[in-house]
């Protein structure tokens, strides 16, 4: 019995020393593991880092993953005793303070901020984030919408529609590929643009954001600064995020304000709103914003029709998507289809939302619905597993702070104030012009006035600016004067009054007595974006109006200088169509310089003194007044079959208008063949000529009309379009390839495909039928796409 027992005791003995040695050789390799772990090794893949980073993270890690919060000074600024009503835009989290937000940060509870302006603050945010037990790297996001301009010092470059105006898909490659380097150096690694909303209500204070009403122009801008920020997979330190917003539906709301309904018909969704989204998709967007409004009655927060069905199951989407401003939140109070925030929070990210923005509240909800069984973990691991693979790409890992020395190197360059300037100067349109510009050199001293509301401030920033360092920006003025000058003129100024809903009549009066001496007059009005001035504002984002004409007293003012008969010039600083056929009719030449950017006054001035020849183009059709809407080019046939009884049924300007110092004619189109058949691309070409003294530059426009179709088609729709740069008295060729793309549609059972029949092929200048000519084109075959 003893040598039993001693046999067992060496026996468990020898057990004991044998699983000793088995859990120190686990714990000493996992010791190894831990201290080098797959994640944190660059030279890993990006897969493999993601799979081993999440096999380490709970439940709660991965939703925190999920979640974003406005920055520390942002919520500083914020005012805890202000209860009005709609008033969220301070960001102020009532139940958390800046320390809180700090130590969640430091505990790895939040995967992501905005509103970040200075890459001191990035870099406290990620040191806070690299002591969490993860060490995994916060994501920062801004509204860079055109140029990083929320941070001050950097490059502001027209608003989007003024770069719609340029009709150059270039532009918005090279600024998107320019902002996402001064992104990267003052901290952040994503941007919440391009803006791929259709305008279909020019009200809509958020018109200068888009890229104007037509939706092949829309796409094809959008895909183009998508590709300059990711440069395809946004791998490396000098590239950053892409978000095509809003999904969707927000330039077509019931009464023309933000946030309100939508009711469109799906139809009209895959015909106008959906196809930029399909193209900002082909050109690999990995981040989809979607819209405050409804939509057909569900919050776009909570449409699975549109986040899952359509843009991930139909087209393939690979990136994540982001809530609005506080927009989860809305689907219980804003919207009411939740009751709660635990509800609302399920509802959207079941639909397939990845990342809410912003606050607290989300996570807890998120984490309960997926322990109560109801929302899927699978879920949760597909939304962390895109939020960390973009980390990973960005180099967030690896490069996660900014070196404070040579941000200022990179930011407002040579190269990018080239960028901003040309821009300026190809977006700037030419309304109306009786003779008088461009202005000619002088040699007599003449005098030109200058006044206005936004000729000598920072209006000409657009929204989506912080205030930038006088020296870094050209008012309208100042270009007039520094080039006028050199040109023998006399320029003064006179401020007439900045804020556009309080011009005094004494200073209109003080203004038209200055004006009788000079020789020409220059009256800077429009609307005021500043986001800074919110009381002053009279458009962007928030800011709708219910009228289209000049705000308050503006065009009092016009009329009291033109009244002393000094030679009135209209200058335009605005991010919506002004609405003013007095303008059109009593003023001998019209600007529009939408809102041009850091270089705007130069880039103005050196168009009315003739060093540049204007070349803009509208990328909006202009109605003569609010009663007219909705007015667009690419109306159904039906639209204009009566009359009204107090106004013309045509525009104010036509889609696609803009004039120029020189005239160009145009050669009828020819097709390389009269038919079309499957998988083949047709050409049209034609001659274009410049007919005048001046060289210029042409943007020559393609439209197509389906003439017989099984469900109504557009007048006419935009198929391509081309800058042709022409010396006087040149002639050039140009050429437009046709293919199915160009002539499919969606029949009368929502089939997308090309029906046989007759199209009809127009070229020319813009969309108005006196400047277009015409070719026919026929279809044997239906085609099936």
């Amino acid at each position: 019995m003893n040598i039993l027992k001693n046999t067992l005791t060496q026996t468990n003995i020898i057990k004991m020393v044998v699983l000793s040695a088995v859990l120190m050789l686990f714990f000493s390799f996992k010791t190894a593991n831990d201290d080098d772990p797959i994640y944190l090794d660059p030279s890993k893949s990006v897969e493999a880092r993601v799979a081993d980073l999440m096999n380490r993270m709970t439940l709660e890690d991965k939703v925190y993953q999920m979640n974003q919060f406005v920055g520390l000074e942002h919520m500083k600024k914020g005012n805890p005793d202000d209860d009005k009503e709609n008033n969220d835009a301070q960001g102020f989290y009532k139940t958390l303070s800046v320390n809180d937000v700090s130590k969640m940060c430091e505990e790895g509870k939040i995967g992501s901020f905005l509103h970040v302006l200075t890459a001191k603050e990035a870099n406290y945010l990620q040191e806070l984030a690299l002591k969490s037990p993860l060490k995994i790297p916060v994501l920062i996001g801004i509204d860079a919408i055109h140029g990083n301009a929320l941070v001050s010092g950097t490059s502001v470059y027209p608003s989007p529609i003024g770069l719609a105006s340029t009709w150059s898909d270039d532009f918005l490659y090279t600024i998107g590929k320019q902002t996402a380097k001064e992104m990267r150096a003052t901290g952040s690694h994503w941007t919440f643009t391009p803006n791929i909303d259709i305008l279909r209500d020019p009200r809509w204070g958020r018109v200068g954001e888009t890229f104007g009403e037509d939706p092949f122009m829309v796409g094809n801008m959008g895909a183009a600064m998508i590709q300059g920020f990711q440069q395809d997979d946004f791998t490396g330190t000098e590239k950053v995020i892409a978000c095509a917003k809003h999904m969707i539906g927000g330039g077509e709301s019931i009464n023309g304000l933000n946030s309100a309904p939508a009711d469109i018909s799906v139809r009209t969704l895959r015909e106008v709103h959906l196809p930029p989204y399909k193209k900002a998709i082909d050109a690999g967007v990995y981040s989809i914003m979607a819209a405050h409004n409804e939509i057909n009655g569900i919050p776009s927060h909570m449409s699975k029709w549109l986040m899952t069905d359509v843009l991930r199951n139909e087209w393939e989407f690979q990136g994540f998507y982001v809530s609005d401003w506080l927009d989860i939140e809305r689907i219980n109070t804003l919207h009411h289809t939740a009751n709660d925030m635990k509800q609302a929070s399920y509802l959207s990210v079941d639909a397939g939302m990845d990342m809410h923005m912003h606050g607290p509240f989300f996570t807890d909800a998120v984490i309960a619905s997926v322990k109560e069984g109801k929302l899927s973990i699978n879920r949760v691991n597909d939304a962390c597993r895109k939020i960390l693979t973009a980390k990973f790409k960005l180099g967030l890992f690896e490069n996660r702070f900014v070196d404070l020395e040579k941000k200022g190197e990179l930011l407002f360059t040579d190269e990018h104030k080239e960028t901003a300037l040309e821009s300026a100067r190809k977006g700037i349109v030419l309304l109306k012009n009786n003779g008088i510009l461009p202005l000619q050199k002088t040699t007599s001293k003449k005098k030109i006035f200058v006044t206005g509301p936004n000729a000598n401030n920072q209006s000409i920033l657009g929204d989506w600016h912080a205030v930038q360092p006088d020296e870094n920006v050209i008012t309208i003025y100042e270009g007039i004067k520094t080039l006028g000058e050199s040109k023998g003129y006399d320029v003064s100024f006179f401020n007439s009054g900045e804020n556009i809903r309080n011009i005094k009549s004494s200073k209109i009066k003080e203004a038209s007595e200055i004006a009788k001496s000079a020789d020409y007059a220059i009256v800077v009005v429009g609307d005021n974006s500043m986001r800074y001035k919110w009381k002053d504002k009279t458009a962007g984002e928030n800011m709708a109006r219910a009228s289209l004409n000049l705000f308050g007293k503006q065009l009092d003012l016009v009329k009291a200088i033109r009244e002393t008969g000094t030679p009135v010039i209209v200058v335009l600083v605005n991010g919506k169509p002004i609405s003013e056929p007095w303008l059109q009719k009593n003023i001998p030449a019209l600007l529009e310089s939408w809102e041009p950017g850091n270089l705007g006054g130069q880039a103005v001035a050196e168009i009315l003194f003739g060093d540049v020849n204007p070349s803009g183009k509208l990328p909006l059709t202009v109605a003569r007044s609010v009663g007219q809407l909705r007015m667009i080019y690419n109306h159904k046939p039906s639209a204009y079959f009566h009359k009204y009884a107090d106004e013309k049924n045509t525009p104010l300007y036509p889609f696609g208008f803009g004039l120029s110092y020189t005239t160009y004619s145009y050669s009828a189109p020819k097709l390389s063949s009269g038919t079309f058949k499957k998988d083949e691309t047709l050409s049209v070409t034609f001659d274009v000529t410049n007919t005048g003294e001046i060289d210029g530059e042409e943007i020559v426009q393609m439209y197509i009309r389906d003439k017989v179709s099984s469900a109504t088609r557009p007048v006419k729709e935009l198929k391509g379009y081309q800058r042709v740069a022409l010396k006087a008295g040149e002639t050039k060729t140009v050429s437009f390839d046709i293919d199915a793309e160009s002539l499919a549609f969606y029949d009368i059972n929502m089939a997308y495909c090309v029906e046989p029949g007759e199209f009809t092929i127009m070229t020319g200048s813009s969309s108005n039928d006196e400047d277009l000519k015409l070719t026919t084109l026929e279809v044997t075959n239906r085609i099936e796409l």
